[in-house]
């Protein structure tokens, strides 16, 4: 998925993409995992600004619900932490039969409209694949830099025709109902060629290092919550 191209001032990355339209609820759910994840890992907010390359003033707003992150910052973040994209944006986890209604998906748009992304699974940060429906104006052009190391891309073309370049192969050019699967641990461009809007649609596919990662840290941080529970617990007694 895309990121932000940013310029690096100070060792970090000064937002040039359009920050997302990010409803209350995706806000609170950024805001929410956010501070979990640095805390889990240990990180100060100097630290993983550091390692995500942004400023630590844009993280300190994301943790209190006010900021209004880029799709490439949220992946910046993601990659930082060792966590699927999803991790950052999750809610509780749906279990059995779940519908998905176009009116209340979380979506992450430009601000001018010009790629949008629309989760198609219920969030879960354990998961290893995710699937977005991507949409993009006529002739956008979005690039997007390397994911965790493994991670792998298949996007499928519905509507229009799109270059997709990976690394420095030759750009590949898909029309409707083509597909590519390409390594997305290198930086990578999706560009529409059309003069209408593209419609594809991408599955992610995380390394199990990845959600190893993940899930380890969440395992420690439960434990540790269980150990003070029951510290608390003798202080009653």
């Amino acid at each position: 998925m895309a990121k932000q191209t940013g310029a690096k001032q100070t060792g970090a990355k000064q937002s040039v993409e359009e920050p997302v339209r990010a409803t209350p609820d995706l806000a609170a759910a950024v805001a929410r995992n956010l501070r979990r994840l640095r805390i889990q890992r240990g990180y100060s907010i100097v630290r993983l600004a550091r390692l995500a390359e942004v400023f630590p003033p844009m993280l300190r707003e994301m943790e209190a619900g006010k900021g209004e992150p880029t799709i490439g910052l949220l992946w910046s973040l993601a990659t930082a932490l060792g966590v699927p994209f999803a991790a950052l944006i999750s809610g509780h986890a749906a279990r059995g039969t779940v519908v998905m209604r176009r009116d209340k998906a979380k979506v992450l748009t430009s601000d001018g409209g010009g790629f949008t992304s629309r989760a198609l699974f219920p969030f879960d940060e354990g998961n290893r694949i995710e699937f977005y429906e991507l949409r993009m104006a006529p002739h956008h052009h979005k690039r997007a830099d390397p994911h965790a190391t493994g991670t792998t891309e298949t996007i499928a073309v519905a509507e229009g025709r799109v270059e997709i370049q990976v690394g420095r192969e030759v750009p590949h050019v898909l029309d409707a109902s083509d597909a590519i699967l390409f390594p997305a641990d290198l930086p990578h461009t999706y560009t529409n060629l059309g003069d209408k809007p593209a419609l594809a649609y991408l599955v992610m596919h995380y390394a199990d290092a990845v959600i190893e990662q993940a899930a380890n840290a969440d395992a420690s941080q439960a434990g540790e919550e269980l150990a003070l529970s029951a510290k608390h617990s003798r202080g009653k007694l």
